[in-house]
């Protein structure tokens, strides 16, 4: 059945595709964030692997929003890591020694890209694609990253 809410089809779609690009970012950060938590190594080990299972727990509800959004729209979210890896931002690199400054180093660098990436786009989404209901919603994920980057943040002095 058509997507009939407001907003026209090719606006839709434009606005789907930059939230494409956010999921892949989501599934990147999520995935080096599981790995923190698998990999941390040190004298924090414990303190960390709970901090980091708390902060994948929040990257899965958000990844699952966003995907869900792009359903609203009435397009399909990419689903396969071909795709997730041809549309994110992020690297998968991994410089650190599996301890928790170089973890938690390269996390808040991606969830710092992400949020200039909502940043940068929520405006357009309302304004050029006349879709403020998704302007709203990648707000509030830029809140949330910036919640998440903050608490990183908090480790370093």
């Amino acid at each position: 059945m058509k997507t009939n809410i407001g907003i026209k089809e090719e606006d839709r779609k434009a606005v789907a595709d930059q939230l494409a690009k956010l999921l892949a970012d989501e599934f990147v950060l999520y995935t080096k964030t599981r790995n923190a938590h698998w990999n941390i190594e040190g004298p924090d080990f414990h303190a960390m692997h709970i901090f980091f299972e708390s902060q994948y727990e929040q990257l899965d509800e958000v990844m699952d929003s966003v995907a869900e959004r792009i359903r609203k729209l009435g397009h399909y979210a990419p689903g396969t890591l071909t795709q997730l890896l041809q549309l994110t931002h992020l690297t998968e690199k991994n410089d650190s020694k599996n301890d928790s400054p170089g973890f938690l180093k390269e996390l808040l660098e991606d969830h710092e890209s992400i949020i200039e990436f909502i940043r940068g786009n929520i405006n357009t989404i309302a304004d050029k694609y006349n879709d403020a209901g998704t302007s709203d919603f990648i707000t509030g994920l830029m809140e949330t990253h910036e919640g998440m980057a903050w608490m990183i943040r908090a480790h370093f002095r």
